[in-house]
């Protein structure tokens, strides 16, 4: 049997490609397939769809995902998968890069690729950091803008004369946390 595993970061994107894919390399195998989707970010260790797809694994099961990067992104994280797939007796299968760990050049090339997925992650990282930086010394501040005193109060006397969070909430452009944030700060 074949376990697939599909993965993207945001709600808005799509799974359909990697499902896709994922089914078409079980029909060529003539396996049958259950894909396990989620939408989390690969950097997200306790993600739930991943750790039910690992448990649907048995002996002489295939493991299969699109690419490396929809697995994991560190290269600890993807060994310590592809070790308890191996422990299982698990075959570990990345469509996209060619990676079969049952041979000796997969595996050669799972820990060379999974060494690059790191180091891209780590790329975006400084990317981002030096982003913000600049940003600061512009003197752009990141985050929401914050809410007045007049503002709060305001809130605070609509929540005290019997209106919903919800309502306050839509009314000032806020999420319904910050408003009981803002009621809980008078208490």
């Amino acid at each position: 049997m074949i376990v697939g595993y599909a993965r993207v970061s945001t709600e808005d994107q799509s799974l359909d490609i990697q499902e896709q894919a994922i089914r078409e390399y079980a029909e060529k195998l003539g396996e049958r397939v259950e894909v396990y989707k989620e939408k989390e970010s690969g950097g997200k260790a306790d993600r739930k769809e991943l750790e039910y797809a690992l448990k649907a694994t048995h002996e002489g099961d295939k493991f299969v995902v699109y690419k490396l990067d929809r697995l994991a992104r560190s290269t600890k994280q993807l060994y310590e998968i592809s070790d308890r797939l191996k422990d299982k007796g698990v075959e570990f299968i990345s469509i996209r890069d060619n990676i079969d760990t049952t041979t000796s050049t997969g595996r050669a090339m799972f820990g060379m690729l999974s060494v690059f997925a790191e180091f891209e992650r780590d790329i975006i990282r400084e990317r981002t950091q030096a982003g913000l930086q600049s940003a600061r010394k512009k003197g752009k501040v990141g985050g929401r803008p914050t809410i007045d005193d007049k503002t709060k109060k305001q809130i605070r006397i609509l929540y005290d004369q019997g209106e919903r969070a919800k309502d306050i909430a839509t009314e000032y452009g806020i999420g319904r946390s910050t408003v009981y944030k803002i009621i809980n700060e008078s208490k």
